[in-house]
């Protein structure tokens, strides 16, 4: 996983990266990091054995789990060993960053409540739950008619540009020129996004779309 994508979201530092299980022990150790990004599968090791692992040794990391759509026995050993969301591949980079905020959210929340001191109520207690990791990954996920590889070449190829047109899009990614319009204004709209418009020598001014919501101000 490319650390720019996670380091996108504000707030967040990737101290680490681990190709096998002695590298991810050796840094767990380490750098004791308040959040840990796991695949199910590694080259030396079952991803769900060291999810186990980590809560053992390393209660404080929360972890967030990446396995295949159709891994169900995977998904509820996870759930079971307190994984606080995971993420199906292939990987949607949107998807990936809003359980990113949504624990963000969900670690803000718990600062808060022990600042204040005061016995948790049930309202509390059900937003904690209810209010961010699995339930909140899945209110990202695209509707109906948006296809996620489609949808992950074209925000990967925005990320890597600091602007491009529908046109542009489209020849760099093979996509259909309408298939890019409607995708890219898929993103505009839910805020993945934004669209300026560039006015050139001669025609008619270009939408240009850019990876991230436009600045106000």
């Amino acid at each position: 996983m490319n650390r720019r994508f996670v380091e996108k979201v504000s707030g967040f530092e990737v101290v680490g990266i681990a190709a096998d299980r002695g590298e991810a022990v050796d840094q767990l150790e380490l750098l004791q990091p308040e959040l840990v990004l796991l695949d199910v599968y590694f080259p030396d090791m079952n991803g769900l054995e060291f999810l186990s692992f980590i809560k053992e040794q390393h209660p404080d990391s929360d972890v967030i789990m990446l396995t295949a759509a159709k891994e169900v026995d995977a998904v509820v050993d996870a759930i079971r060993y307190g994984v606080f969301d995971f993420i199906t591949k292939p990987l949607i980079i949107s998807g990936l960053q809003q359980t990113l905020r949504s624990y963000q959210e969900f670690r803000k929340k718990i600062r808060t409540l022990k600042k204040e001191g005061a016995a948790i109520n049930q309202q509390e207690i059900d937003h904690l739950i209810h209010g961010s990791g699995m339930k909140a990954s899945k209110e990202s996920k695209p509707v109906k008619g948006i296809d996620r590889i489609t949808l992950e070449k074209i925000t990967t190829y925005l990320m890597q540009t600091e602007g491009a047109t529908t046109d542009q899009v489209s020849k760099e990614t093979g996509i259909s020129r309408s298939t890019a319009r409607r995708y890219l204004e898929y993103l505009v709209a839910m805020g993945e996004a934004s669209a300026d418009l560039s006015y050139g020598v001669v025609g008619r001014p270009e939408r240009v779309y850019r990876r991230g919501t436009k600045e106000k101000g």
